[in-house]
């Protein structure tokens, strides 16, 4: 059962009309066989409206959304002998981010990613996607290993952000991060980021610096969450929804200013609709980017992927 979001109330009401018919057929008293397929054609067209022209907030909502497919469910339907790689080998093993070695259609790759966890157990374990230096600091040492072995690196972003924690700045988060960015820039091998949810400020970019950058169409990718926009502009955490809209966060405003790549197509509704299919789509799509760059030599990989985002900066500076 789908949980609803706060602009999916009039659909959340439809559904529930649709529920209690078909409580009613199941009794077998009273036929209301016409009646339930009446319900579920204006649900379906409901549902299509709604989602046909979302806006940046209700878009972060949906990526936000707890019941999309999280990191360890691409890699359990999209990785075959998949063998998790643990620890930064200096501090400590951080759960917000995980590694491995697999293989990605006959392919042998190394993929990382963020994960947030599916229930509240879950989510304690994971800190919610927020990832402590030794994550970042264990992303680099997979990344580096995976160039000393030739093996192409795919990458999974989904975080609000990296720990804010005291703890997490004396132990280096922001070099760890640097770091994390500089190591994925200088890699000799095809490196591929997908934000399959939010993809937030520096947690985000530390694993996204690909040569090819991918989202799902309802991911977000920010350099700060909206509400923390929204506090910093208005002193309002209640301005999120007019900080969501200025900040060009989607992947389509993405795609547009050559901040990302490609958009992978969602299902109607949403990847929490839908997620089989969203995690073939994505399979997909990384596919294709990984045939586009698997026959290129080091250094060229590394000179396309800095020059990529170069042109970026000087962009942004015209």
């Amino acid at each position: 059962m789908n949980s609803f979001l706060d602009f999916e109330k009039p659909l959340a009401d439809l559904e529930g009309k649709l529920k209690e018919l078909k409580h009613l057929a199941e009794d077998g008293d009273v036929d209301v066989s016409s009646e339930i397929a009446k319900l579920e054609s204006r649900s379906d067209m409901l549902l299509r409206e709604t989602y046909e022209d979302l806006g940046a907030w209700q878009k972060t909502q949906v990526a936000r959304h707890a019941d999309r497919p999280h990191y360890l469910d691409y890699v359990a339907g999209l990785i075959d002998e998949f063998t998790s790689l643990a620890g930064d080998r200096g501090f400590g093993e951080d759960k917000a981010i995980l590694g491995g070695l697999g293989r990605f259609r006959g392919r042998s790759v190394m993929v990382i990613g963020q994960e947030k966890g599916s229930n509240t157990a879950d989510r304690i374990k994971h800190n919610f996607g927020m990832a402590q230096p030794e994550g970042y600091r264990k992303a680099v040492r997979l990344m580096k290993l995976a160039e000393q072995n030739n093996i192409p690196v795919i990458t999974f972003v989904d975080t609000a952000g990296a720990h804010p924690g005291v703890e997490a700045e004396e132990r280096g988060q922001a070099e760890a991060i640097a770091r994390s960015i500089d190591v994925g820039l200088s890699l000799k091998v095809p490196f591929i980021s997908i934000v399959i949810g939010e993809g937030g400020s520096g947690g985000a970019i530390a694993l996204a610096a690909g040569n090819v950058v991918i989202m799902l169409e309802h991911a977000i990718y920010s350099v700060i969450t909206p509400e923390g926009c929204a506090s910093i502009l208005w002193r309002s955490g209640d301005k999120a929804r007019d900080a969501a809209e200025a900040m060009k966060l989607t992947a389509q405003d993405l795609l547009k200013l050559g901040v990302i790549d490609t958009i992978v197509k969602e299902p109607l509704g949403g990847a929490h609709r839908g997620a089989e299919v969203t995690i073939k789509a994505t399979g997909d799509a990384l596919a294709e980017a990984l045939d586009n760059l698997i026959d290129k030599d080091g250094d060229t990989l590394r000179l396309e992927r800095r020059q990529k985002f170069l042109d970026m900066g000087r962009a942004g500076i015209a």
